[in-house]
């Protein structure tokens, strides 16, 4: 939550981390001298909030944390990401849309653009790239505009050749400047289909998280961050669990990485139905926030609209598939996850959306996504140590889930906690050789499947967790990297199987 002053001024307040917001300071502004700017922020941890935390009786839980969240990463507070004071014309452009289509070698090019004020007027929009550049005229009505480029000959965009064109639109008073790829997202059964051909969504779990920098925006790291997950042969990961600074889009964007774009909706508690309400209305806002942000990038195929969230009478460790009963028992969150999906395909119609359930989990939650994204652990919180076993579990409950759903299937989560440096035969848990056949079976099992789109290891890297006695110095990790990104043997099966074998 933050409070914006100006000059001991109150401006504004936004409730929600991770995604901008911006207040008109013309009036307060004293233009002859000195100004203080001021931004009071916290994150207090309350069961009305997402994501939720100081749920009543958590303390009293074997796997009570501190400090007591209901997710598995550290609460950093503070400022991450840059504050900008910045000026516009009176009459400016307030906000673009793009949206790409493919017509045989052909590629559109559709823009709509508002103004801040419902104004009439003409302008332009201008697309260059290819083999020169295209023009056409915008007619504003009321504040808005629309424009349709044909592009022939179109040079798409994908993960393996991320071509970006410069679009310009501009009023009579303002202009603003973005890159644009050209591309579609669909699914066909069990494939993902980008630009009309299937691709698998590989690579990871991720979180902003570094030793030095905790989850202020880094921008070396980045990329550093790209080119290790480049050598392994990923070309996704997930914005677990909240949007990613808008650079880490941009640099996606031309880098060629396929993006699940995440809101910070974090193991829901959806027994705790006193509060849901207000937590709808927060999701649904952050929903819209996020894709008023990202809606332009290239780079971001699926809107998530919630991780893990937690049925009434979960347990640690449950097993894969749910009942009809606890289906039945837990359908006011079904409808609260439905009511979000349809906003995000509302606001959106163009990508793909999901949410990513819990092991053990009612799975009809997931029969109104467009991809089915699991969090599973076989071998680790169920089966520890039992790799043989886990694995049959794995394979069953993948055909499982497709023969009820026959939706394209993620693994968004899989993985084994690992002290680096630490070894041994025959593999047990913690050890590097473990988590290296742990990865090994799930790529293996998914690899025999064509309905597994994608495999989105746990995590990339180590990171910052919460003091409990599941968290080794209070880091979880479970990273293909340390947390100063130094490779695990499991990051060499990885490149076995995504960079040797292709």
């Amino acid at each position: 939550f933050a409070d914006v002053y100006l000059n001991g001024s109150k401006v504004g307040e936004h409730e929600g981390g991770h995604l901008p917001f911006a207040f008109d300071i013309t009036d307060q502004v004293r233009w002859d001298e000195e100004n203080t700017l001021a931004i009071s922020v916290e994150n207090v941890l309350k069961p009305s909030r997402v994501p939720s935390g100081d749920m009543p009786g958590a303390e009293l839980s074997m796997f009570a944390s501190d400090p007591k969240t209901t997710y598995d990463f550290f609460p950093f507070s503070g400022i991450h990401r840059p504050v900008v004071l910045y000026s516009v014309p009176q009459t400016c452009i307030a906000d673009v849309t793009v949206v790409t289509g493919i017509h045989g070698t052909d590629g559109t090019v559709n823009v709509t653009v508002k103004l801040n004020e419902p104004v009439d007027g003409p302008g332009w929009a201008e697309l260059k790239g290819g083999d020169g550049t295209l023009n056409a005229g915008l007619d504003f009505h009321g504040g808005e505009a629309q424009a349709k480029l044909e592009v022939p000959g179109a040079h798409l965009w994908s993960d393996k050749d991320p071509y970006l064109y410069d679009l310009t639109v501009a009023s009579e008073s303002d202009q603003y400047s973005l890159k644009v790829g050209i591309r579609t997202i669909t699914v066909d059964g069990g494939r993902i289909l980008l630009n009309g051909q299937p691709v698998k969504m590989n690579g990871y779990g991720r979180h902003e998280d570094f030793i030095a920098s905790g989850k202020g925006l880094n921008m070396p790291l980045l990329v550093k961050d790209y080119q290790l997950m480049r050598w392994t042969g990923a070309n996704s990961y997930r914005t677990s669990h909240y949007p990613y600074s808008e650079e880490e889009m941009q640099l996606a964007d031309r880098e060629g990485f396929l993006i699940i774009d995440e809101i910070p909706a974090v193991s829901l508690q959806m027994a705790d139905e006193g509060n849901n309400p207000r937590r709808l209305r927060m999701c649904l806002q952050q929903i819209e926030e996020m894709i008023a942000r990202d809606k332009n990038h290239p780079a971001v195929v699926m809107w998530c609209v919630a991780n893990e969230p937690m049925p009434k009478g979960f347990g640690v460790g449950a097993p894969g598939e749910s009942d009809l009963s606890t289906e039945e028992r837990n359908l006011p969150g079904k409808q609260f996850l439905d009511a979000e999906i349809a906003h995000a395909r509302e606001l959106d119609p163009t990508r793909l959306v999901t949410i990513v359930t819990v092991m053990g989990g009612p799975q009809n939650w997931m029969e109104n996504c467009d991809v089915l994204c699991l969090n599973r652990y076989w071998g680790w919180y169920t089966l520890g140590g039992q790799l043989d076993t886990a694995r049959e579990k794995l394979g069953n409950e993948l055909d499982q889930v497709w023969n009820r759903f026959h939706k394209p299937i993620i693994m968004t989560e899989f993985g084994a906690d690992t002290i680096a440096g630490y070894h041994g035969k025959p593999d047990v848990m913690w050890t590097e050789d473990y988590q290296a056949d742990y990865i090994r079976f799930h790529m293996e099992e998914a690899a025999a499947r064509d309905f597994v789109a994608g495999m989105q290891v746990w995590n990339f890297a180590d990171f910052a967790a919460v003091q409990s006695i599941m968290r080794v110095g209070g880091l979880n990790h479970k990273g293909i990297f340390t947390r100063i990104r130094t490779p695990k043997m499991a990051a060499h099966v990885l490149r076995e199987f995504w960079v040797e074998n292709k």
